[in-house]
């Protein structure tokens, strides 16, 4: 459900800031309009930038948040996640059970 709720809010999922907006509706509870206005602002970007893929793309890239097309060297699947969870300061779960995993090994 997550995935299609991603892709019917039609802001690009990954490419742009959707995924963002959507991790804030779906664990805040946030309206539409009020996700991507904190989204915007966690990233310092106007809202407007959320959806243009030539701003977006560079900022994940930099943040180290994922980016459809992986590049050499960059955060992928898990730790793509774990900065998304700490940029927006919302708990995920899977990355909550990584977390917890890897501290019973040290």
């Amino acid at each position: 459900m997550p995935l299609a709720h991603i892709a019917a809010a039609g802001m690009g999922g990954i490419r742009t800031a959707g995924d963002l907006v959507a991790w804030m509706q779906m664990t805040r509870r946030m309206k539409l309009a009020e996700a991507k206005r904190y989204v915007a602002d966690k990233l310092g970007i106007d809202i407007i930038d959320l959806t243009d893929e030539d701003v977006m793309y560079p900022l994940r890239k930099e943040l180290g948040i994922g980016v459809v097309m992986s590049t050499a060297g960059g955060p992928e699947g898990i730790l793509a996640k774990c900065r998304i969870a700490e940029l927006l300061e919302i708990e995920i779960n899977s990355v909550n059970l990584f977390k917890s995993m890897t501290n019973r090994r040290e």
